[in-house]
């Protein structure tokens, strides 16, 4: 019987396309397409494990999946046989053999979303899908004030969609940082783990803010409160990218 290998992958996708990374029946998925392809290129039936969920619309520059496969094909080929056959959209970056133990999902220390907001007057059709047209002026300095409320251990039952069974709703953001790109601006968030739709309830209240609707000092309170009524909108998923994952050994490495 032919040894059963873990191998774990580096993937970029823009998820305009796609129903989100998890598998469903009746949608397509970032997972369900790479499922399809790599069971084809093993030549077995492959079941794709992710490094978290992403919403549908939402895109990844960096993205960790692993997979478990007695292809002899080698983890340094398997991105050039994958692409062959993917949309796209859809790229395999690198793959290297992994741990018997390793996890995707339980494995990875922490993740940065990275919000883009399309701040001009005037749309821009190459952004369509990449950032969220906001044309209003923003309050950048109220808006950096307010996300330092948002930093450390909370609950942050205020700013998630319910939807998704958590065990628990208190995580652990390591930073929020507001950088402006003109015409772009970047709301770059760091934790331990997302609750469904954090990271884009977590933007909309800082649009709030920029608006005045809320005040930066009220975000403790707010978040205090635990409802998610009194926060912002949860904004368009097509301005939210997972740019960065952290892992500890060489996978990590696979991912600096």
């Amino acid at each position: 019987m032919a040894d059963i290998k873990n191998i774990v992958m580096r993937i970029r996708f823009d998820g305009s396309r796609y129903h989100g990374w998890q598998i469903q029946k009746a949608e397509t998925t970032v997972a369900g397409t790479l499922e399809s392809v790599l069971s084809r290129v093993c030549d077995h039936s492959v079941k794709i494990n992710g490094c978290g969920r992403t919403d549908a619309g939402v895109h990844a520059e960096l993205y960790c999946a692993n997979f478990r496969t007695s292809s002899n094909i080698p983890a340094d080929r398997l991105p050039f046989a994958v692409n062959s056959l993917l949309p796209p959209d859809i790229a395999v970056q690198s793959a290297i053999l992994a741990p018997d133990d390793f996890d995707a999902n339980l494995s990875c220390i922490k993740k940065e979303y990275t919000y883009r907001i399309f701040n001009s007057r005037i749309r821009d059709p190459f952004y369509s899908g990449r950032a969220y047209f906001y044309p209003q002026a923003l309050d950048i300095n109220a808006m950096r004030r307010a996300s330092q409320y948002f930093v450390g251990t909370h609950d942050f039952s205020a700013v998630r969609s319910t939807g998704t069974e958590t065990k628990t709703t208190v995580r652990t953001v390591f930073w929020y940082e507001i950088e402006e790109k003109e015409p772009l601006v970047e709301l770059r968030v760091c934790a331990d783990g997302f609750l469904y739709n954090m990271a884009r309830a977590m933007a909309g209240t800082l649009l709030y803010v920029s608006e005045s609707k809320i005040l930066p000092d009220e975000l403790p309170l707010l978040l205090e409160q635990k409802d998610r009524r009194l926060t912002g909108p949860t904004v368009p998923p097509d301005g939210l990218y997972l740019t960065r994952i952290w892992y500890d050994g060489d996978i990590g490495k696979l991912f600096i």
